[in-house]
């Protein structure tokens, strides 16, 4: 991963505008942050190769693909390195888990999960989610509303 310090302000406004619009061909971006293009395309893939830039996506409204019934798990996972590594791996592989996270304290996960309904969420709770090795607990919490959704990380 890059340095902090070797992310300069024109890098930084690089980012801004991907973030906001990563369809933004190098042209475009270029004017935005006032460059000409090879040395902002120069720019994207060194930020690229550094790792600053992860990846591109799209973000896709979930209930537009019969998932807008989402839940935030709070997961207690046994801890020792077993149950917790055998608990990840297969947090992994399940497509309705959209986020995963190892917290610190109590509760050791946390997890974003979209379903299609309510009924979808006592099936995937049922047979799923209580059936991950490790897990001794867990507290569901519906989303009733999205204030806020992925907006990137603050660049400065």
């Amino acid at each position: 991963m890059i340095s902090i310090a070797l992310v300069d302000a024109i890098d930084r406004r690089i980012l801004r505008e991907l973030q906001a619009d990563g369809r933004l061909t190098n042209q475009e971006l270029a004017a935005r942050v006032g460059l000409t293009p090879s040395p902002c395309l120069r720019r994207v893939r060194q930020l690229e190769e550094d790792g600053v830039i992860q990846s591109y996506r799209a973000v896709v409204d979930p209930a537009a693909v019969g998932r807008g019934f989402e839940v935030f798990a709070s997961v207690e996972v046994r801890r020792d390195r077993e149950s917790v590594a055998a608990f990840e791996e297969r947090v992994q592989a399940i497509p309705d888990i959209v986020e995963a996270y190892r917290l610190y304290g109590a509760p050791g996960c946390l997890l974003r999960i979209a379903v299609a309904d309510s009924d979808a969420y006592e099936r995937f709770w049922t047979e799923k989610l209580i059936a991950l090795p490790g897990v001794s607990e867990v507290n569901s919490q519906m989303i009733m509303k999205r204030i806020k959704g992925p907006q990137g990380v603050p660049v400065g």
